[in-house]
């Protein structure tokens, strides 16, 4: 048998730090993603954000005292000590710094969302990726879901002609309006609808935003976000000849199972399915989305 991939995080200010860590390091889960295992990490964190600081002590101790994960100093570190990195931050600002340090180490990288909360930002990052040579890949778990899959595998209901997305959307002030929770709904929409937006409205009020988009061959794809309400995720896929409804909830896979099933195949194989340019579009779309947001305006992407 070859040797698992010994896997480095960066950035335990996250839960999906432990939940990661767990899916990959103990095979008696019923939904253990196998081929690798997580060895070492670096905690980070960001001092200005409540939502890092608070939480990483303990999601600290129980890698290192439940999964025996070494705890290093740097992201520098990690990267010597590991075959592949899952760059975790829970602050989207701090991503280009921490993937500019471990880039030319030119190990694969898979990069928690929101890959960046801006587009020079996600443009710098892709540029490292194609300088060092090193797989990037980055997404939402909710991309894979499968309930978002398998809707898209029943070719029954005809080509795709427009899309509705929904789901919580808290506001974050570090990380600027759409770019906390919004990119879960815009993941789902692009993998749905793939490239090609012009241009984005937003409607917003105290409890709900939505987000119209408008595609170059005339689809429209909409994301939906709540503060108020249920905090469910889900979706209408309009097809030629039907709509299927996209229920999250609907299925018992985790996930991030789902979601790290597909970072192991990026670490083995060296390529992302995700094409750089769909990454960089999507922050974009929701860096548009903001700007909308405060000017009420229609915006180009």
């Amino acid at each position: 048998m070859e040797r698992p991939l010994r896997i480095g995080i960066i950035g335990v200010d996250i839960s999906h730090a432990v939940e990661f860590t767990k899916l990959l390091n103990d095979p008696s889960l019923e939904y253990h993603v196998p081929g690798g295992r997580v060895m070492v990490a670096y905690p980070g964190g960001s001092p200005d954000f409540e939502k890092s600081w608070s939480r990483l002590p303990g999601f600290q101790k129980e890698l290192a005292g439940t999964y025996g994960v070494r705890i290093v100093s740097s992201p520098e570190e990690v990267a010597e000590n590991c075959d592949a990195v899952l760059l975790l931050s829970v602050d989207g600002r701090v991503h280009l710094e921490q993937l500019r340090r471990i880039a030319p180490f030119g190990k694969p990288v898979f990069v928690d969302k929101p890959f960046a909360v801006c587009s020079e930002d996600a443009m710098a990052m892709s540029r490292l990726s194609e300088t060092f040579s090193f797989p990037l890949m980055s997404c939402s778990a909710l991309r894979y879901s499968e309930a978002l899959t398998n809707v898209l595998q029943n070719t029954e209901h005809g080509a795709i002609i427009g899309a509705d997305f929904y789901g919580p959307l808290e506001i974050q002030p570090t990380q600027p309006g759409f770019f906390w929770y919004g990119i879960h709904t815009a993941e789902m929409l692009y993998r749905t609808l793939g490239t090609g937006c012009r241009y984005v409205k937003t409607t917003t009020n105290a409890d709900h935003d939505q987000v119209v988009g408008v595609w170059a061959d005339g689809r429209v794809g909409t994301i939906r976000g709540n503060r108020k309400g249920n905090k469910t995720f889900g979706g209408l896929i309009h097809g030629e000849k039907s709509t299927q409804f996209v229920d999250i909830a609907a299925y018992a896979k985790p996930l991030y199972a789902s979601l790290l099933e597909r970072v192991m195949t990026m670490f083995t194989a060296g390529k992302s399915d995700i094409a750089a340019v769909e990454t960089q579009e999507i922050i974009r779309f929701l860096e548009s989305a903001n700007e909308s947001r405060e000017t009420g305006k229609e915006v180009a992407l």
